[in-house]
């Protein structure tokens, strides 16, 4: 049984400047607890369009539909309690002089008790690895930890969607590793997560759905397998396909294998024939 939609564009259309339109005629539909891979060239619309989910930008055409109800211009705020977003230059996030105010900042705008607050900043920095960050300056921090630091900013807020756009820009093998644990958590706590990335091989080992974008518009919309052996596809939208779908390809062709499940990681590769 397919789950329950949570958002739904319809002929989205947005300019920044006029006759140059950055998304064209966008529909899609998002599921509750999706894993959805959001890739493209630079310039595509990814962003753009993380922005109108958001309720950062406002559609010129289409719509945008959260829960099955039309989001107005009254609605924006409500919206950007729903759907957070992790931005892909983390120092457009950071407003306050520690982390524990910074991350305290979302939850508090949400006017909660000053007890939940302090509940939400403790269960946020854990998530993020941050407890002894606490008292320090946010800008001062290295790019990897100001990453972790917006992406706890938005934990704490607990939306039911979270964008994130790059998440692996600056991030050591280490910060990877803790990002995918996260991503991972939150999924198994129902979250609908769209991650932007670049990265073909993070998004063919998590996600579960891919939007490939391409000059404004959505160019294919699958399963990450499926859409990742569209070799016309990946040509037309500049991706290359991950390396362990191509190890293993590559195995089965030269009969080194027995063909079973595609694995996503390079321990569920099959051992070789004798």
């Amino acid at each position: 049984m397919e789950a329950e939609e949570i958002i739904r564009t319809e002929h989205l259309t947005y300019e920044y400047q006029a006759g140059c339109p950055v998304l064209q005629d966008l529909s899609v539909s998002i599921h509750k607890g999706e894993k959805i891979a959001v890739m493209g060239s630079n310039g595509a619309g990814k962003s753009t369009f993380f922005l109108h989910l958001n309720g950062v930008l406002q559609a010129g055409k289409g719509k945008i539909f959260y829960g099955g109800a039309e989001i107005r211009r009254k609605d924006l705020n409500g919206l950007r309690k729903h759907v957070g977003f992790v931005f892909q230059d983390a120092d457009n996030q950071m407003i306050a002089s520690s982390v524990q105010a910074e991350v305290a900042f979302g939850p508090m705008n949400l006017k909660l008790p000053k007890e939940e607050v302090k509940k939400r900043v403790s269960e946020a920095l854990e998530y993020m690895d941050l407890q002894g960050y606490r008292e320090r300056p946010p800008h001062y921090l290295s790019g990897g930890e100001k990453k972790r630091v917006s992406i706890a900013d938005i934990i704490a807020m607990k939306p039911e969607v979270i964008l994130f756009d790059e998440p692996t820009a600056a991030l050591d093998p280490l910060g990877g590793e803790l990002l995918e644990d996260v991503l991972e958590r939150l999924s198994k706590e129902g979250k609908t997560l769209l991650v932007s990335t670049h990265d073909v091989d993070f998004a063919y080992r998590w996600a579960e759905r891919a939007l490939i974008f391409h000059q404004g518009k959505l160019a294919a919309d699958g399963g990450t397998l499926e859409i990742f052996q569209q070799e016309q596809v990946l040509r037309e939208t500049h991706l290359k396909k991950p390396e362990m779908l191509t190890v293993y390809e590559a195995l089965l062709q030269k009969g080194r294998i027995r063909k079973g499940s595609y694995p996503r990681r390079a321990g569920e590769l099959p051992g070789a024939l004798i």
